[in-house]
């Protein structure tokens, strides 16, 4: 592939790496602050809380569009304009007067965080072929697992520091700068002569598709439960991390730290399984751990008053075997469409973001205030993910008996 000026290995990972972490940047650092808003904005938890639930629908929504807009447009001119739309709308939150105003700009911030990671993965694509994008993107993989382990940290520190209205000055920042850097030395990697025109109904035809396919909805609604188990503590942070654990709001870290530890360790044994365990046995090894820890999370959380580091280290287990099965499900999912990789991508992302969203602004809400409520709905979208499996394995089943697949 003939790019527009040559870009080095390192360079390019570490641009693609700091806009795949907007996104979380975007989540987990405004987190610590949540009581501060909350208080100066005169707004209910209620409505504090839909600043992450809108987001994440902008994040979903758009989801679907970043990766076709820069097929016909160039991935640089996608990412620019949606580094400066963030930066626009961090700089607005800045100075809003009331919780409506900060939604609707947190709603536009979902619209333009998310093209850095869509778009960034058709970039490695672009330039790189085999194992050395396999290399790459595991190596922004890396970088983008420890993102939400610190922006909290971050978010805690300008917090006691400058106050709560610093954090979306830093996130202004950091757009700017990723402006400044991708401006000066992010490729053009997608030529004229490849792109192709943007058009809605072949789009919409493509995605019906593949929405409509069984097997895919099983195995994207199955990663998306697992992956909601998780979010809802995530969610839930500024409650459990003050109210119930009581620490303080530059300890959400004690929270973080062991949860991304986990999901790094379920990565790491998943690239050691593969190859030697068929994709239904490392799933069923992640369901082993899976089910320890809701139901070690139920017990403690049953008899016990929740501390750290306890109340958390079932955290770390669930979501060591959340990351652990997650490949292997994605795969499946990915191999069901081989012409269109790219849109199934997309369109499990859609799905799971859309929980997320589901997630952040009416379950966690409802459950965040007392412990134990938590860890049943844990346990209940655990529950939810393994029927879908089930049933997917049971198709499979079907259709390898009736040779119809």
């Amino acid at each position: 592939m003939t790019i527009s000026k040559p870009v080095h290995r390192l360079t390019l990972t570490l641009l693609l790496a700091g806009l795949a972490t907007l996104g979380p940047f975007s989540i987990d650092t405004y987190l610590p602050s949540f009581p501060s808003i909350e208080t100066s904005l005169h707004a209910s938890a209620w409505q504090l809380q839909q600043t992450l639930s809108v987001y994440l629908l902008g994040f979903a929504i758009m989801m679907l569009f970043h990766g076709s807009l820069s097929d016909a447009y160039g991935r640089r001119p996608v990412i620019l304009i949606s580094l400066i739309a963030f930066a626009l709308t961090s700089l607005g939150a800045i100075w809003v007067n009331d919780i409506q105003t900060l939604i609707l700009l947190r709603g536009i911030q979902g619209l333009s965080a998310g093209a850095g990671m869509i778009v960034g993965r058709a970039i490695v694509r672009d330039v790189y072929q085999g194992a050395d994008a396999q290399l790459l993107m595991s190596r922004i993989t890396m970088m983008f697992a420890l993102s939400p382990a610190i922006a909290p940290i971050i978010g805690g520190w300008l917090h006691d520091l400058f106050g709560w209205h610093s954090v979306f000055l830093f996130m202004t920042a950091l757009a700017i700068l990723l402006f400044i850097l991708c401006y000066r030395y992010l490729p053009e990697t997608h030529a004229r002569h490849r792109r192709n025109h943007f058009s809605l109904r072949p789009l919409t035809r493509n995605y019906h598709e593949v929405a409509s396919h069984p097997h895919f909805l099983l195995l994207a609604a199955t990663v998306a439960c697992h992956f909601a188990g998780f979010f809802l503590y995530i969610a839930s942070a500024p409650h459990f991390v003050i109210d119930t654990l009581h620490l303080r709001s530059n300890q959400f870290a004690y929270l973080f730290m062991p949860a991304i530890s986990g999901v790094m360790l379920g990565a790491f044994l998943s690239g050691r399984l593969a190859g030697r365990i068929s994709a239904d046995g490392t799933v069923r090894i992640a369901y082993f751990l899976l089910f320890t820890a809701v139901s070690v999370n139920l017990l403690y959380n049953s008899l016990f008053v929740p501390i750290w580091p306890w109340a958390v280290l079932p955290l770390t287990l669930y979501s060591t075997g959340m990351s652990l099965a997650m490949p292997s499900i994605t795969l499946l999912a990915l191999d069901l469409f081989p012409q269109h990789r790219g849109l199934v991508s997309s369109m499990q992302g859609f799905v799971q973001t859309l929980l997320n969203a589901i997630v952040a602004g009416v379950i966690s809400p409802l459950l965040s205030g007392t412990p134990l409520y938590l860890s049943l709905g844990m346990g209940t979208f655990l529950l939810s993910g393994y029927a879908f499996w089930h049933r997917y394995v049971r198709l499979m089943r079907k259709c390898a008996k009736q040779q119809t697949c």
